[in-house]
């Protein structure tokens, strides 16, 4: 039996319908980890779904409640060789809200419905489908080589990652020993494109930022105090643009990161950003000048308003406000200073004439990204390569968040994510969905991976 065999069984699993079916069995678990009366669910996503089907791939698992007690962890261990490769696997079981009713043609978000290339249902892409898949590809790996896998593994499934990966890094610094592996291989995120495979080596952190400006109680007639009272409205919009301008393009300094380096242009020169007919077109004259939109997605720092209010905007009085506040978030990459964020937006912003303005931060993910020149990268895209036929996108980072510096930092390991949707994916949102091309090229990617990792007589 070969490579290609245990390739062509992982993509089969997809043909004959056993990957939907059992896709569509951990679909039904409603684990909404934002929602408490979820938590019962949380845990039977584990302990009656994926224990029983990574014990039939030989894994001892077990449960582990978080420090917390807000969300349980399943560790997986199948051990063949002290000698031979061990890899670390990572993925969550909990989704945000079903949003019931909100979904196209009253499609049901936790049964899978096929329409097309689509497979639609809550946690396909976001992230059942693809530790679904990654599991999947183990099991035509095993079979294919009668019964081993040639490496080991281990897998760490997380169930509040939507709620912001709370006790994850606690964990893993707890069961550093447990884990222990000579790679991390997650899936999660989208690809560059359907397309074109992408391995991305971290992500961008993430930091919320509140601004708020609170001046009097009430609002005060526009026509009796319009000149003479100073509109929080208007400070804020003007104290934001300080630091933001009308094109997406940082101002204030200390929010941007270090200079691009050769290592990370030459990475991203042959990636593109070229979205779907169906997704946003890019947007003209927009974020950092001299970069391309591969630079400004994947290396560079933006400064986003997620929202902003003040007043009534459904029924706007002819009142000046008394107050007004705007939540804005900075993603930013590896090197960005951002310890005493507040603290330099605050001076800032107080410098430039509002120091009425209120700085706290909240929600923070933290920046990381695996050495460019670590020999796993070379390995895993020549893997894919091989499988795909294509040259694999391979991204420094995510230009979302996600926990990668709990493997990279607090797990000292070489970090690679391998990820299996696409940006259209409308994860978090009604009719998420993943994309069965997609899926039966990841399957075979994944066990094309593997085992190349069976290959090895040692880590690299």
């Amino acid at each position: 039996m070969t490579r290609n065999d245990a390739i062509t069984l992982a993509r089969q699993y997809l043909k004959t319908g056993e990957f939907i079916a059992e896709l569509d069995r951990r679909v039904a678990y409603r684990t909404e980890s934002l929602n408490a009366e979820r938590k019962g669910e949380l845990y039977a996503y584990l302990k009656d779904e994926l224990t029983p089907s990574l014990a039939a791939l030989g894994f001892t698992s077990r449960i582990v409640d978080s420090p917390s007690g807000r969300s349980p962890f399943l560790i997986a261990d199948y051990h063949e060789s002290d000698s031979a490769p061990t890899v670390l696997s990572y993925g969550h079981g909990d989704t945000v809200d079903g949003m019931v009713g909100e979904w196209r043609d009253g499609l049901d978000p936790w049964t899978i419905t096929t329409v097309g290339n689509r497979a639609y249902g809550r946690g396909t892409a976001d992230n059942k489908g693809q530790h679904s898949i990654n599991i999947a590809a183990l099991r035509a790996v095993k079979e294919t080589r009668g019964g081993k896998l040639g490496f080991n593994a281990k897998f760490i499934i997380e169930m509040g990652e939507e709620t912001g990966s709370p006790d994850l890094a606690k964990v893993c610094d707890l069961l550093r020993d447990e884990l222990k592996a000579d790679l991390f291989v997650g899936s999660d995120g989208p690809r560059l494109s359907a397309e074109r495979p992408t391995i991305f080596l971290g992500c961008r952190g993430g930091i919320r930022i509140h601004l708020d400006v609170n001046l009097r109680e009430g609002g005060n007639h526009s026509g009796n105090w319009g000149g003479v009272l100073a509109n929080p409205a208007t400070i804020l919009a003007n104290a934001i643009s300080t630091v933001v301008d009308g094109q997406g393009r940082i101002q204030l300094d200390a929010l941007k990161p270090p200079p691009l380096t050769n290592s990370i242009r030459a990475a991203l020169a042959d990636v593109k950003v070229e979205p779907t007919a169906d997704e946003p077109q890019l947007s003209d004259n927009w974020g950092e000048e001299g970069l391309s939109p591969a630079e400004r997605l994947y290396a560079w720092n933006t400064l986003e308003v997620l929202a902003i209010s003040s007043g009534n905007i459904e029924k706007p009085a002819n009142a000046i406000p008394g107050r007004a506040r705007a939540v804005l978030q900075l993603r930013f990459v590896v090197g960005t200073k951002v310890d005493n964020i507040a603290e330099v937006i605050r001076a800032h912003l107080a410098a430039h004439g509002f120091p009425m303005v209120e700085v706290s931060t909240t929600q923070s993910f933290m920046a990381s990204r695996a050495d460019l020149d670590s020999p796993w990268i070379k390995w895993a895209a020549d893997s894919v390569k091989m499988t795909s036929g294509k040259a694999p996108a391979v991204l420094p980072n995510f230009g979302g968040s996600l926990p990668n510096d709990v493997f990279a930092d607090v797990l000292k390991m070489p970090t690679m994510w391998l990820p299996h949707s696409y940006p259209g994916c409308s994860q978090h949102a009604p009719d998420e969905h993943i994309l069965l091309d997609v899926t039966e090229e990841a399957l075979g990617i994944m066990a094309g991976l593997f085992w190349d990792l069976g290959e090895l007589e040692r880590p690299l």
